[in-house]
């Protein structure tokens, strides 16, 4: 058998191979040209160009060539989650996490517009944009991605992340979070607050601890951290802890929420924290996640449910409150299915066949999702767990006994060094597959 590469397998899943597993290899596959979208063939407008909103427009397309499709994103570049947390180890420059939309236009055909939407109208099925321009649309793809529960902790709000910034939407936030990092004087604490869940991304918070924890231990190594979660646990937790005993002794403090970990109020002028149980932390550099929501849009559209998130039928992703609207990404409610860039990019792509399926009349694939999510504990030390989703008698997603798993607790360091390669492998894989 021939050497069959990642970036084979990324190809194959990306064309030909996604297109026969879900019974859509009688279209036009590639694109001529961005001119070559059919303006006459049905209307997709997609709100978002995260992994969620970018890859749905581009497989769209794959599926069917005919199709017009448009991605609104308000931003000309997207600085991904995924990686930013490297950034903060001083192992990745922001400029390497930053993706274009131009293979989108140029190969796939997608019309980019760069511009806020700022109204749905689902009766009318039109999306107004900031400019003034109205879209009209056949279906509309929501993936507007996550915004925050202001106000949940006293004194937190959109104006004290810029002195305790939360750095969990990539770009500013996170520039700003490791200049704090490089200014703290050696021996200096820093505090990082993760929230209760469902939030983006469960093992973000230990492996940014643990990338911040190889900054301090290659530029100040007197330092510490200390973790207040609002939570009793966290993923991949007893892999965190092995490595961190292993890479960081003695530098990384968790303490969880039952004793004393919840923080309720904040004070920026002080630069302290105070916990529910009485306790005062000062610390030189604070990073509060906040809780999260859907964004406004979807809420002002009538998507979200009394929680803040957004049910869908786990099928089509179309939401079960407005028809005609399918959310996909961080922003849906997707059973068992983590909140993550690999879950969001594997729902595109099930979207967008369902959206082919509907328009032709033809019945809708089932759908079976795969989450792999990797973390650094360190440069070359990587952990992993992974994951098959199918859809139960409840019509929810839920994971597949036996399936996946996570990496071995006795792993030697060769299979660590090897996992971190493939953390990197990964990145370039997802990026290429949702942006290229």
């Amino acid at each position: 058998m021939s050497r069959f590469s990642r970036r084979d397998f990324v190809k194959f899943m990306g064309a030909g191979g996604a297109l026969s597993a879900f019974g859509l290899t009688g279209c036009e596959t590639t694109p001529k040209s961005a001119t070559a979208s059919a303006k006459a063939g049905p209307r997709v407008v997609i709100v978002g160009g995260g992994f969620g909103g970018a890859t749905c427009a581009k497989y769209l397309r794959l599926y069917d060539a005919g199709l017009n499709v448009t991605l609104v994103e308000q931003n000309a570049r997207y600085v991904t989650c995924p990686g930013s947390n490297w950034v903060l180890g001083g192992m990745r420059k922001v400029e390497d996490i930053t993706q274009s939309y131009d293979a989108l236009r140029s190969k796939h055909g997608v019309n980019v517009i760069h511009d806020t939407v700022v109204a749905v109208d689902a009766t009318a099925k039109q999306v107004r944009l900031e400019s003034g321009q109205t879209l009209s649309y056949d279906r509309l793809v929501m993936s507007p991605g996550i915004d925050f529960r202001w106000g949940g902790i006293e004194g937190y709000d959109e104006k004290a992340s810029l002195v305790m910034p939360h750095a969990w939407k990539a770009g500013p936030q996170t520039v700003l979070l490791y200049r704090q990092l490089q200014a703290m004087p050696d021996g200096g604490t820093f505090i990082m607050a993760p929230p209760t869940m469902p939030f983006r991304c469960p093992p973000g918070p230990p492996e940014r601890a643990s990338m911040v924890a190889h900054y301090f231990k290659t530029h100040k190594p007197k330092s510490k951290i200390l973790i207040l979660d609002a939570k009793d646990n966290f993923s991949k937790q007893a892999l965190f802890t092995q490595g961190w005993d292993r890479l960081y002794p003695g530098m990384i403090e968790w303490v969880p929420a039952t004793s004393g970990g919840k923080i309720v109020r904040v004070d920026t002028a002080a630069g302290t924290v105070h916990t529910d149980n009485g306790d005062t932390h000062k610390g030189s550099v604070t990073n509060i996640i906040p809780a999260q929501l859907a964004p406004r849009i979807a809420s002002a559209s009538g998507l979200t449910n009394a929680a803040g998130w957004c049910p869908v039928n786990q099928t089509t992703f179309e939401s079960t409150l407005v028809p005609g609207i399918h959310v996909i990404g961080d922003a849906s409610v997707a059973g068992a299915l983590p909140k993550s860039g690999h879950s969001a990019n594997n729902i595109a792509k099930m979207t967008a066949a369902a959206i082919v399926s509907l328009f032709r009349g033809v019945p809708v694939p089932q759908p079976s999702h795969v989450n792999t999510c990797y973390s650094l504990v360190g440069p070359d030390y990587g952990i992993s767990i992974a994951a098959v989703y199918r859809l139960g008698e409840d019509g929810q997603l839920q994971g597949i006994k036996g399936s996946g798993g996570l990496s071995p607790a006795d792993g030697t360091d060769q299979q660590r060094s090897r996992e971190a390669g493939y953390a990197q492998g990964w990145y370039k894989s997802i990026v290429a597959d949702s942006f290229g």
